[in-house]
């Protein structure tokens, strides 16, 4: 099989990690930028244009689609899929859960737990009522738009968090309101969904003094065992939005695992760390597997129209 692995830097770890899990599968592995992807449309049907050639043979694709561009990266998704090629992500699931509103409607109305949200239009004066509507502060102000910890604010109290609610709306941009949950002391889990199936979690744990978990911010990642709950929370949230491959992130709180976020591109290299599972090797098998069926599948098609084939 050739798998494309839709990157734009072939030295980050997850993409190095794929190739690797690819090769030792026995399969051809290959780095497409897919910002250097023209999408031809035309009456003979979709095809890809990549460094001057077109782009063929291609069984599957692994999106490792950054949050920048998103819309350009969906789209070329969207196309190889049209070519009839297995994509490991869905292209309506990366949309989906990219738009953190969206995501979270999702999940709310799949009854998973999750921080009280509100989020509101650019309401001059509306900044007091929304506070009490997630419990007043401490609370947590997040920018839709933000990745990887930037653009979350945590404000003390109800004054400062009145501050950057103003402030973020004087810019017109667009933030979502969360109740703080302080039983999580700064840790959150982050569990990596493939195919149905939890197959490797951990705990990341924020740096002193932080509040927010994220790795690139310092924060420190181990090994974790998830209680039946939240391996229910992770496969729930995934389902929901549609998603084969995911990293769910949650709180541990008392009300139980509360969901934060469901990435569509979560990187291997803080997970395979901590708990020491062959993740790329995993995302491999998943794409076997679902080759197998899709050529199975077909066959058992092409025998029901045509039964004196054979």
């Amino acid at each position: 099989m050739k798998i494309a692995i839709l990157s734009r830097n072939p030295h980050l770890f997850s993409t190095k990690r794929l190739i690797e899990a690819i090769r030792t599968a026995g399969h051809e592995a290959l780095v497409v930028d897919h910002s250097l992807c023209d999408l031809i449309i035309e009456q003979e049907g979709p095809y890809i244009i990549y460094k001057g050639e077109k782009l063929e043979g291609v069984d599957a694709i692994i999106p490792r689609i950054g949050a920048s561009v998103t819309f350009y990266g969906t789209a070329v998704v969207r196309q190889f899929e049209l070519m009839g090629v297995f994509s490991a992500v869905d292209s309506q699931a990366i949309v989906r859960s990219r738009d953190k509103l969206r995501s979270l409607q999702i999940l709310s109305k799949a009854g998973l737990g999750m921080p009280k949200t509100a989020f509101t239009n650019f309401s001059k004066g509306g900044e007091k009522a929304l506070i009490e509507r997630v419990g007043g502060a401490p609370l947590i102000i997040k920018l839709l738009e933000g990745t990887q910890g930037l653009g979350v604010v945590l404000a003390e109290t109800k004054k400062a968090g009145q501050s950057v609610i103003e402030a973020f709306h004087g810019l017109k941009a667009r933030i979502i309101v969360q109740e703080f949950i302080k039983e999580a002391k700064g840790a959150d889990i982050r569990a990596f969904v493939v195919n149905g199936k939890v197959v490797g979690a951990m705990k990341r744990q924020g740096a002193e003094g932080e509040f927010r978990s994220n790795l690139h911010r310092g924060g420190v990642a181990t090994v974790i065992k998830l209680t039946k709950e939240e391996k229910a929370a992770a496969l729930g949230a995934a389902k929901a939005l549609g998603l084969d491959i995911a990293g769910v992130d949650m709180l541990q709180s008392e009300r139980g695992p509360l969901i934060l976020e469901v990435n569509s591109s979560p990187g291997l290299e803080g997970i395979e760390q901590a708990t020491g599972v062959n993740i790329a090797g995993e995302i491999v098998k998943f794409i076997e597997e679902s080759v197998e069926k899709r050529i199975n599948k077909k066959k058992k098609k092409n025998e029901q129209t045509d039964p004196d084939r054979h």
